[in-house]
């Protein structure tokens, strides 16, 4: 398994996400998180199809901070169930990836 790994949160709204990335920011637990806003979101909840505007965290990480994030992403987020997701990255460039591992 690699190192390192990208984190992708689907939040209610930019104050969430912003909120969210703040306190992994400045725990080390993230090097760094982008905000994309205004994503429209259709899936199915309480046998009910949704149609919602949300925000998409995306952040770097190491994979040794995995469970920690997973553990403050819940406590900070607005949904029972939040999307928390981790992809491994298989390459990239290796100084950008040493960045990482130094704000980690």
């Amino acid at each position: 398994m690699s190192n390192h790994v990208i984190l992708y949160i689907a939040c209610k709204n930019n104050k969430e996400a912003i909120l969210i990335s703040n306190k992994l920011v400045s725990s080390k637990m993230v090097a760094c998180a982008n905000i994309i806003k205004d994503v429209t979101s259709i899936f199915q909840w309480k046998k009910k199809l949704n149609k919602n505007k949300e925000v998409i965290l995306l952040a770097k990480t190491v994979y040794k901070n995995i469970k920690r994030i997973e553990k403050i992403v819940k406590k900070l987020h607005s949904y029972d169930t939040p999307c928390v997701l981790f992809l491994e990255i298989k390459q990239g460039n290796r100084k950008f990836l040493n960045w990482i591992t130094k704000n980690t």
